[in-house]
Formats: structure tokens, sequence, C-alpha cells
């Protein structure tokens, strides 16, 4: 019993930690919704948090990719 507890606690750490791949915009929206619940964000704080998280794409983050000489 305690094995599956731990396994299960496991793989939601790894699933929660990695990053989200939604398909659709609806589901990309859910994401993000999720994500400022989790966070207990309100009002301005969480509408800036949910733009922010629709509008990123899944690109490098600024300045990670640097150029050679």
């Amino acid at each position: 019993m305690f094995q599956r507890a731990v396994i299960s606690g496991l793989f939601a750490t790894f699933v929660l930690s990695a990053p989200a791949v939604a398909l659709t915009a609806q589901e990309k929206m859910e994401t993000c919704k999720f994500g400022a619940d989790d966070q207990k964000l309100q009002g301005a704080k969480r509408k800036a948090f949910i733009s922010k998280c629709v509008a990123d794409e899944d690109a490098p983050a600024k300045g990670a990719a640097k150029k050679k000489s």
C-alpha cells in the first residue's frame, strides 16, 4: 500500500512539473486557469497570469540561444 502511495506521488510530481502541452486553445486556457487557481491568484494578477500563459509559446527563453562569433 505504501509503495502505491509513493509511486503515485512521484508520478504526480513529474506530471505537474512537466511543461503543459495543450493541443487546442481551449485546453491551453484550462491549463492556464488551473495554474492561476493553484497559485490562488485573483483580480488583475490572475488576468495577467492567464494572458501571459495563453500567449506563451513553446519557444526557448530570451537570451538562451547564444550566437557564435
